[in-house]
């Protein structure tokens, strides 16, 4: 196997974090030595051990801590973005890997957040450690864009999802529900909610619909539901605001915690919403979002040009009528079908 090979290995680990590291980035990592992998791991659930503590951990358990340590000091260390160097959760990872005495590391990407960002690299350099920097870093910034997003953006990662006929059509003209997608796509939407931290709909699709915006056809976490509702419209009773997730009103009229539900109120709440309602998920640690809609609100976000990923399904039925489908403009990054329908992605360039 090649340098690329192990790396992808650690890309490929890394994912396996989905849904459960925020707001931690998902990271993997590889233990070679003498061209067989003796090591690896990717990052637990938030507050647990990062990838580079997972992959350490198994070789010792696999060889016990003396061999695997002499092992160490002629093996190399793959890892998918650069080690912490600083005090959180769990302790730094490049201290870790010095104290072990890995010959080489070699590293994807550097990490942006303040704390880290080069310390780490420089800890590994300053002990004497090899390192190399840049191996399938374009593919590993990918896998952690949210990260990076909210790092460099200060908001969360932003990812637009709606379905449409194969004709344009969005919603049918009279206030109903009608279904477009298939039940494989509906599946799939539960599996990407598990992967986020929040879903976001607005007052007339909460009320229309009445959805539960939870994993349902999925085994995951429940994202936070963000829900757009100025003047408090949407019943108690209904789904969106039931206790089996946490639940995030922003109003016009209070702001107020109970249990589950937090209710935000915003000041001049016609104003550049969409940014208000993002800088406010940025200070409670959220680092992607689903907009689900319903139109009005995909086309808030849309106009405001705040968004990064645009996922839309396109039915093979076809309605003639109805509220044509959100036009949004962006780099096609994959185009795909499920059963019946197609799912175009298209990345914000």
């Amino acid at each position: 196997m090649s340098d690329q090979d192990y790396m992808q290995r650690c890309l490929d680990l890394a994912v396996l974090g989905a849904g459960t590291t925020s707001p931690n980035p998902m990271v993997g990592a590889v233990i070679v030595f003498q061209d067989q992998i003796i090591g690896e791991g990717f990052t637990s659930p938030y507050g647990g051990a990062h990838a580079e503590v997972n992959a350490v951990n198994q070789a010792i358990e696999r060889y016990g801590e003396t061999q695997a340590k002499a092992m160490f000091s002629e093996a190399t260390i793959y890892v998918s973005l650069e080690p912490c160097a600083h005090f959180g959760k769990t302790p730094p990872c490049a201290d870790l890997l010095v104290n072990m005495g890995f010959r080489k590391a070699v590293i994807a990407c550097l990490d942006p957040f303040a704390k880290v960002n080069g310390a780490g690299l420089k800890k590994l350099q300053d002990a004497g450690m090899e390192t190399e920097v840049g191996l399938l870093g374009k593919q590993a910034k990918w896998i952690n864009r949210r990260f990076f997003t909210k790092l460099e953006k200060s908001r969360p990662y932003i990812i637009l999802k709606w379905a449409q006929t194969a004709d344009g059509y969005f919603a049918p003209l009279e206030d109903a529900q009608k279904w477009i997608s298939n039940i494989a796509s509906k599946q799939l939407v539960h599996k990407w909610r598990a992967e986020e931290d929040a879903i976001l709909v607005g007052k007339n699709t909460a009320i229309l619909d009445n959805p539960s915006l939870t994993v349902r056809d999925w085994k995951g976490t429940n994202p936070k539901r963000i829900l757009i509702d100025k003047n408090l419209a949407v019943p108690q009773d209904f789904a969106i605001l039931n206790d089996q997730a946490e639940t995030i009103v922003f109003n016009a009229v209070k702001t107020e915690w109970q249990g589950h539900l937090k209710f935000v109120e915003l000041e001049n709440f016609d104003l550049y919403l969409p940014q208000q309602i993002l800088y406010q998920l940025y200070l409670m640690d959220v680092q992607s979002i689903i907009i689900e809609g319903g139109k009005k609100t995909l086309d808030m976000f849309i106009d405001a040009g705040l968004w990064d990923e645009a996922r839309i399904f396109r039915s093979a039925e076809t309605w003639s009528a109805g509220i044509p489908a959100p036009h949004v403009e962006g780099e096609e990054w994959n185009l795909v079908k499920v059963g019946s329908d197609s799912l175009q992605t298209l990345i914000h360039s």
